[in-house]
């Protein structure tokens, strides 16, 4: 099987897909990340925007409403595939610690 060009996945792929288990909008994107990493990572407007456009493009994400004009996304199907492929990944390297 053909390894997938965005594999393995950022750090901050990682934590926009783990956000993403819930519709959240950008503002509300980089805050969850900011909880889920206990203040550790700090995202740029531009860094999440280009990254949401990515997993967009490979139907990772979806835009799923509006909030006055804030896009609101959430995970596919297929993103919560890539996040498990991704796991496994890492479980494994850490099984060799």
């Amino acid at each position: 099987m053909k390894k997938h060009p965005l594999l393995p996945l950022s750090e901050t792929m990682h934590y926009i897909l783990i956000a993403l288990q819930e519709p959240l909008h950008g503002y509300a994107i980089m805050q969850k990340i900011d909880e889920l990493s206990e203040g550790e990572v700090h995202l740029a407007a531009g860094t999440l925007y280009g990254a949401l456009d990515n997993m967009a493009k490979y139907d990772w994400i979806e835009q799923v409403g509006l909030e006055g004009r804030r896009k609101i996304y959430h995970i596919t199907p297929e993103g919560q595939r890539i996040l498990a492929v991704e796991k496994a990944r890492l479980v494994h390297l850490l099984s060799l610690y």
